[in-house]
């Protein structure tokens, strides 16, 4: 048991949102922590269910998706490790507006609602860390909806693209997910995700090697972003 409570707060040291606290204070937070496995395919929670604390990545990845009446779903943020969720209904008292599907593999740490309270009290930085990630991920979803909004579909997938090759570190692009699942984050059909792929293809901007994706021209590329 000593094992996994060092485990879990070795984890959290790593997390940028608790980098500031000391070991003293990093046990008080992981005491009331719990550390879930998730097997590809299955639901880390279903809308509507209480929401008692909020979920930090380690690994793997997950989507949060909105169900229609008719079945459609639609994908509204793809997470992955080192990402936290569920903090603004935590802080709200509220059920999950939204449901969560692992795309692979996952571990994820759920820290406990009253436990956390309790360090924000005594930890105002923490609290202040918390709202800059909460204020980042609203300035992100104005964002986004701008883009649908105002941004043309091929514009939506470049700008993927070259934010998916920013993070990779790397000159090509390896889509850890399905196409169905990057088209419903962009607001498209996947026939209109593909269709744009082998535009950019035929166009000799990308090169397109089953999951992997290499952007040839950088200048085109931008010039068709604006």
């Amino acid at each position: 048991m000593s094992d996994d409570k060092d485990k879990i707060q070795n984890l959290f040291m790593r997390v940028p949102l608790f980098d500031q606290l000391d070991d003293q204070e990093i046990a008080k937070i992981t005491a009331g922590t719990t550390e879930q496995h998730i097997r590809r395919g299955e639901a880390v929670f279903h809308r509507g269910e209480p929401c008692n604390g909020f979920h930090i990545m380690v690994y793997g990845q997950v989507k949060l998706v909105a169900v229609s009446p008719a079945g459609a779903e639609k994908v509204m943020r793809l997470l992955g490790p080192g990402e936290s969720f569920g903090e603004a209904l935590m802080f709200l008292g509220r059920p999950y507006i939204l449901s969560a599907v692992a795309l692979a593999d996952s571990m994820l740490l759920t820290v406990d609602k009253s436990v956390l309270l309790a360090e924000l009290d005594a930890h105002p930085m923490l609290a202040r860390k918390m709202l800059a990630g909460l204020s980042k991920r609203l300035h992100s979803f104005v964002s986004d909806v701008k883009s649908y909004s105002l941004h043309s579909g091929t514009q939506r997938v470049i700008g993927y693209l070259l934010q998916a090759r920013e993070m990779a570190g790397g000159p090509d692009i390896r889509l850890e997910v399905g196409k169905n699942v990057i088209a419903s984050r962009l607001n498209l059909t996947p026939e209109h995700f593909s269709r744009i792929l082998h535009d950019l293809t035929v166009k000799g901007l990308i090169r397109v090697e089953g999951r992997n994706i290499s952007i040839l021209d950088d200048e085109g590329f931008r010039i068709h972003d604006d």
